[in-house]
């Protein structure tokens, strides 16, 4: 399953109702979330707001999956954000899959960016009372997340029996936005 794969037509794409975006830190599903949010009029669940608190505390994980499970339950959304424990979970309740897979330096980049421009303030996708800053954890995390990750995501995708978009750069993302609009 690796590799691109093969799109939908826009009508098959409008028709979804529940879109999840996955991705690495910095591949820009938040960004992909809040431009499809507005091709589609499907309303937007980031992740990180249902998973921290103020100050970069996270949830009980009881909480976040009461959470995620009155969002899912809806009948329309675009939900982005990865937390692998719940991705099995959350294939149950879409009806159309983009995966994100670009190559860790343009994640990581994107992030440095996303840092510089953002630090100090609490991006509108974040939780309240959780500033930008530097991470080197998370750094860490995303110059690794292809290589931890990548298998995972391909062998549970490609097991789904729900259509799956993957993109493996931002030219071919742009390119299919195009035919959206």
């Amino acid at each position: 399953m690796k590799g691109n794969k093969p799109l939908l037509s826009v009508s098959e794409f409008l028709s979804s109702q529940r879109i999840l975006i996955i991705g690495n830190g910095g591949s820009g599903k938040s960004t992909l979330a809040l431009t499809l949010g507005k091709i589609t009029g499907l309303p937007i669940i980031h992740l990180d707001q249902l998973y921290w608190q103020a100050g970069w505390k996270n949830v009980d994980r009881e909480v976040f999956l009461s959470k995620l499970e009155i969002e899912m339950e809806k009948e329309k959304w675009i939900i982005d954000g990865n937390y692998r424990s719940t991705l099995p979970l959350r294939l149950l309740y879409c009806d159309l899959i983009i995966y994100l897979d670009f190559n860790r330096f343009v994640s990581l980049w994107s992030v440095i960016k996303r840092i510089i421009k953002h630090h100090g303030k609490t991006r509108p996708d974040m939780a309240p009372g959780c500033p930008e800053r530097f991470d080197w954890t998370f750094l860490k995390w995303v110059w690794s997340f292809n290589r931890e990750n990548r298998d995972y995501f391909y062998n549970l995708l490609s097991t789904c029996l729900k259509p799956v978009m993957i993109f493996r750069t931002r030219k071919s993302l742009k390119k299919f936005l195009k035919t959206l609009v």
